[in-house]
């Protein structure tokens, strides 16, 4: 496929994206109104302007996936068992013992960080695939994968993890009520809706204009909102914890210290390991992202309604996406390289995959 100038917005986007982090934070502690003002959109412990955001973000790719051939994500099982392996083992563990290592004094803070290791990714990991290049149709696969383990297990695990572990390390551990309602629900609102929009956009649109002009008109004027709406999104994010973040800037750095640890070693772990078994770079980057990302507001929507809202595992969890988002753009333009350094042919993706590059 021939590669196309890319847009205003995609040549600078790593500058877009700190500049959206900055106004956030300015405008929660500048504008004291704007946090009373935001949350008034909120049912229950989701924020409306978030979640329309995070599902205008993944509209556009959901538009790419070729349902018809999603089966195709699972051929693989040595893949499949890396994924399962990387999110559902190695990642809870890893952050249960980083929370141990850097946290131990603070249990409320270590509670939300396990939290959000748990909670593995159903929405933005999407976005950083588009943007590295991945998979996108594999990375719909692996993600519809991971929302019934979430939906099935969630609750389990942070039994496990909050309740007993910490017990055996001499810590006090918190009881933790999640329902399989209330994790269903996160699911079907951020992966859901997203997913049966792209899915019922394709069938309608492929069988009234045809795959040709579906992949050639419509598809390319729909992505942009995908970055569009990540701007946003990062901008009413970072808005409502601005305060927060300009009071207590020793307890962020406290919290984002195994955070970052985290998601670069969640990262670069998974992509060794996808490499190693063989996949293309497509499908590599793919997993090294699923492995890496996290479900930041169902972390969130838990530590709310368990500890409350001001408590100090509500503030770990909100520290969550505050690092993810400029790690992962870091991840992007590393996996970037490692395409260019590592994989023969950096411009395309094996025949399954959806080719990104130059399509915005």
């Amino acid at each position: 496929m021939k590669k196309s100038r890319l847009s205003f917005l995609d040549r600078y986007l790593t500058g877009w994206i700190f500049t959206a982090v900055a106004v956030g934070v300015a405008l929660g502690w500048l504008a004291p109104g704007v946090v009373p003002f935001l949350n008034r959109f909120s049912v229950g412990t989701t924020s409306i302007p978030i979640a329309a955001g995070l599902i205008l973000m993944m509209y556009p790719p959901f538009t790419r996936v070729r349902y018809e051939e999603l089966h195709e994500a699972f051929r693989n099982k040595r893949v499949l068992g890396l994924s399962l392996v990387q999110n559902w083992l190695i990642g809870p563990i890893l952050m249960f013992v980083l929370a141990i290592i850097f946290l131990r004094g603070y249990p409320e803070y270590m509670a939300g960080l396990i939290m959000i290791g748990l909670a593995r990714c159903i929405a933005m990991v999407i976005v950083w695939n588009e943007l590295a290049r991945g998979d996108t149709q594999y990375a719909a696969g692996l993600v519809a994968f991971n929302s019934i383990f979430q939906v099935l297990f969630y609750s389990v695990y942070a039994w496990v993890f909050i309740t007993v572990l910490p017990g055996w390390f001499g810590l006090h551990g918190a009881v933790v009520n999640v329902s399989i309602g209330e994790v269903a629900r996160s699911v079907f609102v951020y992966l859901g809706i997203p997913f049966i929009a792209g899915f019922m956009t394709r069938f309608v649109l492929v069988r009234a204009k045809g795959s040709e002009w579906y992949d050639r008109n419509f598809v390319p004027r729909v992505s942009p909102l995908t970055l569009v709406a990540l701007l946003c999104t990062i901008v009413v994010m970072f808005s409502l914890k601005g305060g927060y973040i300009v009071r207590l800037p020793l307890d962020v750095v406290r919290i984002a210290i195994p955070l970052l640890i985290y998601f670069v070693v969640m990262f670069l772990v998974s992509f060794y390991m996808g490499r190693k078994l063989g996949a293309d770079y497509s499908k590599t980057t793919t997993l090294a992202f699923t492995a890496a990302s996290n479900n930041f507001e169902l972390a969130i929507a838990v530590a709310i309604s368990v500890f409350g809202i001001s408590s100090g595992a509500a503030f770990a969890a909100v520290i969550g996406p505050l690092v993810e988002v400029p790690v992962m753009i870091a991840l992007v333009n590393l996996a970037l390289y490692f395409q260019r350094r590592y994989f023969a042919n950096p411009e395309s993706t094996d025949v399954k995959g959806v080719c990104v590059a130059g399509t915005r």
